[in-house]
């Protein structure tokens, strides 16, 4: 019996390997979902892999249709819940639930440190007409992870909850994508007055 070809080309067989990759990368991230819900991973661990699945398949997505993430797997049968949640979320459990820097062996001033470079980043990279979202999906991933990693932020942070909401924002997205002009000044303003709150509680907790 001949064997089935699924392509005749070399640019049908490229669309045949990235979908591949997308498969790959979709049940990679459902198999890390369910270790991190068993507790399988560390938090870290998991905050690192899950950040780079998540690039991975922006990358990736757009290299092959324009199917939404349904669609796909639908088509191609994937069972896979956890990680269409997480990929509609578009950020790690640890970040959108507040967990990361939870058990790790650093000082607070590390944390303190890190966040305020991370605020400044953010800040400088918006007057410097940074609008992309595979330019600002990133700083806005590390400034909310340095938020929740800070000791004495409360949980109910209203900044946390809106910088989340960017990220889902940016995330439903493409990469080439930019904000325009009334939701970067927006966005700076969020974040100037979230590094002013989050100055305030610096100061009470001294």
């Amino acid at each position: 019996m001949d064997a089935v070809k699924l392509y005749t080309s070399s640019a049908e067989r490229e669309v045949f390997e990235t979908m591949g990759a997308l498969y790959a990368i979709i049940m990679s991230l459902e198999y890390l979902e369910r270790a991190f819900a068993r507790d399988s991973v560390s938090a870290g661990d998991y905050t690192a892999e899950c950040n780079k699945l998540l690039l991975q398949y922006k990358s990736v997505s757009q290299m092959v249709s324009n199917e939404e993430l349904g669609e796909f797997t639908v088509k191609y049968r994937l069972n896979c819940p956890a990680a269409k949640r997480r990929l509609e979320v578009g950020i790690p459990s640890t970040i959108e639930h507040s967990n990361i820097g939870s058990g790790l062996s650093v000082n607070n001033a590390k944390h303190v440190a890190k966040a305020i470079r991370d605020f400044i980043t953010t800040m400088d990279g918006l007057n410097l007409n940074m609008r992309s979202v595979d330019k600002l999906h990133p700083l806005l991933s590390d400034l909310l992870q340095s938020i929740n990693a800070a000791p004495f932020v409360p949980g109910d942070f209203e900044w946390k909850q809106v910088f989340r909401d960017w990220l889902i924002r940016l995330n439903q997205m493409k990469a080439s994508d930019e904000l325009d002009d009334d939701q970067v000044r927006q966005l700076m303003f969020e974040v100037e007055k979230a590094y002013n709150d989050f100055n305030d509680l610096l100061d009470h907790s001294e």
